[in-house]
């Protein structure tokens, strides 16, 4: 198509006839017609998507790789209990809808609080619902415990098997879900992912990755934070030879 078949595009397109050539670069531009500097577009390699980190930095930030892989997914309900009168059940009731969650079989991890370091294992014996409600018992490991006592309780709820990774690789971001894939020695891709279930530990991802790759956990934040300087960076250096 040539400029000429490309003025019809306005009618003020067609005083580019009387106009100096810089003047009908403008006019072009509001026709739509130049666009992002034009030939030198075509020719300028485009700039890499991917965020360079060297060896130093990747050993001062102690940067960690997941692999993409299947993991079982675990919901942990965190609820207050009581020892009773035996010294060895530990007694609570919620109506928090993570309650709904627990069955009998489960794990329970028990510790007095701000005492984690006093943990005490074992299973939930018996879950009773009443309207909304859920009463809970677990029986403890060992019988030595304080009756009357609080403990908290950390429910561990198995959730199912899916493709999976750590949550601290997520970074959220407005209205999108990030993750950094490392793609070979010192390259990092951003990648726009899906998530599904929150775990405990992990996430599930419904779309956007696939068994096998590598993503950032630790580490995962400054790599973003260099990424938006060098988008920042390219577009700066791209705006200035528009320019010229």
């Amino acid at each position: 198509m040539s400029l000429n078949d490309n003025l019809d595009c306005h009618p003020n397109c067609h005083l580019g006839y009387r106009l100096n050539r810089h003047l009908l670069f403008s006019v072009l531009l509001a026709c739509g017609i130049a666009q992002a500097g034009g030939i030198r577009d075509h020719t300028r390699p485009a700039p890499s998507a991917d965020t360079q980190v060297s060896e130093v930095q990747a050993q001062v930030l102690s940067l960690a790789l997941a692999e993409v892989t299947t993991h079982q997914l675990q919901s942990w309900v965190r609820l207050a209990g009581q020892i009773d009168n035996t010294g060895k059940i530990l007694l609570t009731s919620s109506c928090l809808a993570d309650a709904a969650l627990v069955k009998t079989g489960q794990r329970v991890i028990a510790f007095p609080p701000g005492m984690k370091s006093s943990i005490s294992q074992g299973r939930v014996s018996r879950v009773s619902t009443r309207k909304a409600c859920v009463r809970i018992e677990a029986v403890l490991a060992a019988a030595d415990h304080e009756p009357g006592r609080f403990y908290v309780m950390e429910i561990i709820v198995p959730r199912g098997r899916f493709l999976a990774i750590p949550k601290e690789a997520i970074i959220e971001e407005e209205d999108r879900s990030l993750v950094y894939i490392h793609t070979h020695a010192g390259h990092y891709l951003p990648r726009v992912i899906h998530p599904g279930l929150k775990g405990e530990r992990y996430t599930r991802v419904l779309h956007g990755l696939k068994t096998g790759e590598h993503v950032v956990t630790v580490g995962s934040f400054f790599i973003h934070a260099q990424h938006q300087l060098d988008e920042r960076q390219t577009n700066k250096e791209n705006h200035a030879q528009h320019i010229h």
